[in-house]
């Protein structure tokens, strides 16, 4: 029996089985057993058969890297040739696309590398056509745009959310607060920090058992499902943004217009009308959680032209910033002035912990 086919056979049997707490320690084995079988086949054969995924080997360059998903002929090329100016094959057929195009969008003073894939079918998840080597490069992603026709959006948006689901790729979601250690001896030692709705001593102990793992301590930090105390265990799993957004708004009324609103992270547009491109820069801009840091000589007054671009949140730290000029000015490094929104006083001393906000204006001062 193939891979395929034993997926199939589990995924049949949970769609039999009745979600109760009676059934949640049989349905946790089922979907421990199916998760294996998924990573054997995303894993696949031994690659002795040449350069499968010719095309798609892409450098990654720029500030950030968002891909470009979604079925043929949902006007990706189109998008990806307006944004960026970079000729990708378009016409009415489907699979006009083969190979990865990547283009680079100018926004707010940071460079944006946009990958332009070829269209995903139903089943890509488990190798139809070229599906595995698209899900791998969207992986690699910061942030994935799902491109779909607004005349059928919802059923498309359902297929690509399984694939990309099946290839380990979680969307618009936070990785669980599990901690999970393995150990030599022991057995299983089980704890959590609030009442677990989902998980049981019995039903964690039948997963791990699963992955023949026999000693571990595993402690929930949130009310996590199966689901996610198997993507901890697998360990290979991305959690990336991503933006739903809705082509081809000239060909319907503004009735289904309205209803489509209710999507959430999602953005209107018309590629060949070139309609709601400003909102969809901002919302990739928003997405991607980018700041601009403003450099300054001693002496000197700012550098508004060229700034440099890092991660924001928790990330956005002097430290950081110091990296994304020189690895070596970090150590170089004796304290920065900083003005801007991040600090109390204009200019204030700061240490290399100090967490930025967007347009902060840096000066670094050497030891």
């Amino acid at each position: 029996m193939s891979l395929v086919q034993k997926i199939k056979e589990i995924e049949d049997e949970m769609a039999r089985t009745q979600k109760n707490k009676a059934t949640s320690y049989h349905l946790g084995l089922l979907k421990a057993k199916l998760a294996k079988f998924k990573r054997e086949l995303i894993m696949g054969p031994s690659k002795a058969g040449g350069p499968v995924g010719e095309g798609f080997d892409v450098m990654k360059s720029g500030d950030a890297r968002v891909g470009l998903i979604g079925f043929p002929s949902v006007g990706k090329s189109t998008l990806l040739s307006k944004l960026t100016g970079t000729f990708s094959e378009v016409a009415s057929y489907e699979f006009t696309t083969l190979t990865c195009i990547p283009g680079v969008v100018n926004y707010k003073g940071a460079r944006i590398q946009l990958l332009d894939l070829p269209g995903i079918i139903e089943g890509a998840k488990d190798g139809k056509g070229r599906g595995r080597q698209v899900i791998a490069v969207g992986r690699t992603c910061n942030l994935i745009l799902i491109v779909l026709d607004a005349s059928k959006p919802l059923v498309h948006k359902r297929i690509i959310e399984s694939e990309l689901e099946g290839f380990g790729i979680r969307l618009n979601k936070e990785k669980p607060n599990i901690a999970f250690r393995r150990k030599d001896k022991g057995g299983i030692n089980f704890t959590h920090t609030i009442a677990p709705t989902h998980l049981d001593s019995e039903t964690v102990k039948a997963i791990l058992g699963e992955y023949k793992i026999f000693n571990a301590d595993v402690c929930l930090r949130c009310d996590a499902t199966a689901d996610d105390l198997i993507d901890i265990i697998e360990g290979n799993r991305v959690y990336i943004p991503a933006l739903y957004v809705l082509n081809k708004i000239d060909a319907i009324s503004i009735e289904e217009l309205d209803l489509l609103d209710r999507i959430p992270h999602y953005v209107p547009i018309s590629a060949h009308q070139e309609w709601n491109y400003d909102e969809l820069l901002d919302k990739i801009w928003k997405y991607l959680d980018l700041i601009r840091i403003y450099t300054k000589p001693r002496g000197q007054i700012p550098d508004y032209n060229a700034p440099v671009v890092i991660r924001g949140g928790g990330s956005s730290s002097v430290e950081s910033f110091c990296n994304r000029i020189h690895k070596s000015l970090a150590k170089q490094m004796k304290y920065s002035l900083v003005w801007g929104s991040s600090v109390k006083h204009q200019p204030q001393r700061v240490g290399k912990d100090h967490v930025l906000n967007d347009e902060d204006v840096v000066q670094v001062v050497k030891k």
